[in-house]
């Protein structure tokens, strides 16, 4: 394929998803009706996607202290998931320092930071809404954090941006229409599926051209490393601070979530699907495998 055909091909993804954004796009600050009450009872996240859910804690909790923890989790979720999109438009920023100002691509691009900056917006609300707090970087991984941005280039940046996209929208798309559900929270993961589901269309298609572009060696190191994301995931969503909040003992909280094999579950449906992709495309190698394994993603 000529470099012109290949300039063609992406300009033709970005078109659609322009105008898709132009058909579906959402501004949480009036497409969710923040004056609304909590609904007394239900919960924050479905009782099944809990860390905890199916264990001799879970079991021995009251239902109060199970909506307490899906509180929790929601709100660590959604500080997360803030963090991770900070450090995507950060990524894609200096992308655009690379790319023709002109062009449909870079309009995309410049699209989806907006519906991130919005989904910030969004999560940050939400968390004051459901009366919790939000959860805050330690110091190493603040600085983390501040790295990554710098890493996150060329074939890197499109899988880190399915990462931290797909096994999200996998397992929202699961559960928002539980009926246990605090409807702000259904509306947030409606709002959340719809736009992710462009962004992450983008990021495969920005795969795909990567992985027939670039090196061998660039393919191998990415192969080899994103598994780094399924050891992080597997502390970020067993935070001890959020058992801690949510008044459990966090260390018994977190060896009794890491043994699940409920949540172990609930995060190999969540990474299935992308884990097919990035296995098609040669982004899944031994070493990746075994990390992802160890998180409980594989």
């Amino acid at each position: 394929m000529t470099q012109s055909a290949k300039s063609l091909d992406r300009e033709t993804v970005a078109d659609r998803l322009l105008k898709g954004s132009i058909k579906r796009s959402y501004a949480p600050v009036v497409d969710i009706d923040w004056a609304a009450p909590l609904d007394e009872g239900k919960y924050f996240l479905p009782p099944q996607v809990l860390s905890l859910y199916g264990t001799p804690m879970w079991e021995s909790m009251t239902e109060p202290q199970r909506i307490e923890l899906s509180r929790q989790e929601a709100a660590n979720i959604l500080s997360v998931g803030i963090w991770f999109e900070n450090i995507l438009n950060q990524s894609l920023l200096r992308t655009l320092l690379h790319t023709d100002p002109s062009s449909l691509h870079t309009r995309y691009i410049l699209t989806e930071m907006g519906d991130e900056c919005r989904h910030m917006t969004m999560f940050g609300r939400a968390i004051e809404q459901m009366g919790a707090m939000p959860y805050k970087l330690r110091g190493y991984q603040a600085v983390g954090v501040n790295v990554l941005p710098k890493l996150f280039r060329g074939t890197m940046l499109w899988v880190a941006a399915l990462i931290g996209e797909e096994i999200f929208d996998a397992t929202q798309r699961r559960t928002l229409d539980d009926p246990q559900l605090q409807p702000m929270i259904k509306r947030l993961m409606q709002i959340h599926v719809t736009e992710e589901a462009r962004h992450i269309r983008f990021a495969r298609e920005g795969v795909r051209r990567r992985v027939a572009e670039s090196h061998p060696i660039e393919r191998l190191w990415v192969g080899s490393v994103n598994g780094v994301g399924g050891l992080l995931f597997r502390r970020l969503f067993t935070n001890p601070v959020m058992y801690r909040r949510a008044g459990l003992d966090s260390r018994e909280a977190r060896r009794q979530a890491w043994a699940n094999p409920h949540f172990r579950e609930v995060q190999r449906s969540g990474f299935a699907s992308l884990a097919a992709f990035l296995d098609e495309n040669g982004m899944l190698r031994l070493p990746s495998r075994v990390m992802w394994r160890r998180g409980g993603f594989l």
